[in-house]
């Protein structure tokens, strides 16, 4: 089976409803080369933007991109519809973008990470923090998107699935198979990092 994932040209995610998209996961779940061709063009756009904020380059997230679609292939028939299968397609891309850093011994952590214990809760809003609504310029977004690359993967990862995949807090627990006060948890140290750069910026472009 061959895509053409490698050469960054995506398109928009197709739209489709819920009742065509499960037909469209049977025919997947036969290993038909026509409807899988036809998942990849829903989800590949998604799915990449998800693994460039993961891992340092683009060459290396389109690598990443074509083996989450070729394991997602390989493994359609043992998907059980218990999750949908968005969360269980981020999944497969998580775990490959972790296992790719620890490979090359990537250094993931420079924002402490503490997780809630499972019960514990942090009262955080349901909202997306968008830090793009506070780019004055390229320059903001270039710092902002380097103090993402900087977080570990379990702060990182969180972070793009609710504000930029916009899943809810129970989507990603089950995912990342943790409990949701984790969730939450991770989610206000990676927006607590963020704010801070942001912060850090302003005051230096203010004092110049």
């Amino acid at each position: 089976m061959e895509m053409c994932i490698g050469d960054l040209r995506f398109t928009r995610s197709m739209q489709t409803d819920s009742a065509s998209e499960s037909a469209l996961i049977d025919r997947c779940r036969k290993q038909d080369f026509e409807a899988f061709g036809k998942f990849v063009d829903l989800y590949q756009s998604r799915v990449f933007g998800f693994v460039r904020r993961m891992v340092p380059n683009s060459e290396e997230a389109a690598d990443v991109t074509q083996e989450v679609f070729i394991k997602a292939f390989q493994n359609f028939t043992r998907f059980d519809g218990r999750s949908s299968v968005r969360t269980w397609l981020f999944r497969i891309a998580y775990h490959l973008c972790v296992d790719r850093a620890r490979k090359q011994d990537r250094t993931p952590d420079q924002v402490a990470l503490v997780d809630a214990e499972e019960g514990e809760s942090i009262d955080l809003p349901d909202s997306r923090w968008q830090p793009e609504q506070l780019a004055v310029d390229s320059e903001l977004m270039s710092v902002v998107e380097a103090a993402i690359l900087s977080m570990s993967e379990k702060l990182r990862s969180v972070l793009l699935l609710h504000d930029r995949e916009d899943m809810q807090y129970e989507e990603i627990a089950q995912m990342l198979e943790v409990p949701v006060g984790t969730v939450k948890s991770r989610l206000f140290l990676a927006r607590a990092h963020l704010q801070n750069v942001v912060k850090s910026y302003l005051e230096i472009e203010v004092s110049k």
